[in-house]
């Protein structure tokens, strides 16, 4: 019998250093309305000189830890998804695994850029049903500001810095809560379309020029096919469920632009109240925005046991996914 993942602990972390929309103004030709209006961003944190992915990754997972009430010693996996390793290799998962003391079972790095929260969930959580892993340390994590053209105005201003974690831990099979709903992880649902590459990317990589290369983007076009893209895999994820849009208690979107995260509770039906929205202070960051929007709402107590929790992204690839949890 197959185990069931139960998401039992979450952390964030964000730098401290903020940067708003007024600052960004004197670096380039834009204004605090200017962004507001086509993004929904006020402000973004950067991390500090010096201040890599896996410390941000770090400090995330030590408040997930605590939450989760589990020890570093506990974890037998550690999937880490970031589009800004420290190294080229070996993976920053593996300089997580060494800060925390965790000295068993394995740690790897995932590279789905917006999408890789969900795509990190969903590697995570196959190990688990599969005996695998028992307990599995997820992060998003990402220092986005050190691949920024701070002189291109369409990519500079929607770009920040952060980490979130959460801890899963295996359950029994169709584990029920006290109102006979099953718990944890229900079903992740992923796809990705080659063909899009050019839409979002960085110019430049190992391989490629030797060169880290800053991000490139067609911004009307990743709108066109974020709404439409992640409409589709949220549809798939109910249906597979046996449920509908009317079961959702919370969307937890992928924190890329106020117009897509509207545009897509819209064609959900939901309700703004029933959407987690943390762009406007934390800007996109990448494969941390999903779990540092999550922690936020667990932290302020929308989130609560029994609730119906659906998280979905899109990023350069193309990729999406999107997944169902219940509290």
């Amino acid at each position: 019998m197959m185990a069931v993942s139960h998401i039992v602990g979450s952390g964030s972390y964000l730098p401290e250093r903020v940067v708003t929309n007024d600052e960004l103004a004197r670096m380039v030709d834009t204004s605090d309305s200017w962004i507001i209006e086509r993004t929904g961003i006020r402000r973004r944190h950067i991390a500090a000189e010096g201040e890599l992915t896996s410390d941000l990754a770090y400090r995330a997972a030590l408040k997930a830890l605590e939450d989760a009430e589990i020890e570093a010693a506990d974890i037998d996996l550690i999937v880490l998804a970031t589009a800004t390793p420290d190294n080229t290799f070996p993976a920053t998962a593996a300089r997580v695994q060494a800060m925390l003391g965790m000295n068993k079972g394995a740690a790897f790095d995932l590279q789905a850029v917006c999408s890789g929260f969900v795509y990190a969930l969903a590697v995570a959580d196959n190990f688990i049903r599969m005996g695998q892993a028992r307990t599995a340390l997820v992060i998003g994590a990402e220092t986005f500001s050190r691949i920024l053209d701070w002189t291109d105005r369409s990519t500079c201003v929607l770009f920040g810095d952060g980490a979130g974690a959460v801890v899963l831990k295996a359950g029994e099979t169709r584990s029920l809560n006290a109102a006979g709903r099953e718990r944890g992880i229900l079903s992740t649902h992923l796809h990705s379309d080659g063909k899009l590459y050019d839409l979002l990317h960085t110019d430049g990589g190992p391989s490629r020029s030797q060169t880290v290369g800053l991000v490139r983007m067609q911004g009307r076009e990743v709108f066109r096919h974020a709404v439409v893209n992640l409409a589709a895999v949220v549809h798939e994820a109910l249906t597979a469920n046996g449920l509908t849009a009317d079961d959702i208690d919370w969307l937890v979107p992928h924190q890329a632009n106020k117009r897509i995260i509207d545009g897509t509770a819209k064609k959900l039906g939901l309700s703004p109240k029933q959407v987690v929205t943390t762009i406007a202070e934390h800007a996109n960051t990448s494969a941390a925005s999903l779990p540092l929007a999550l922690d936020t709402a667990v932290r302020d107590g929308r989130i609560q046991p029994g609730h119906l929790i659906l998280l979905e992204a899109m990023g350069g690839g193309m990729t999406w996914g999107a997944s169902l949890v219940r509290w």
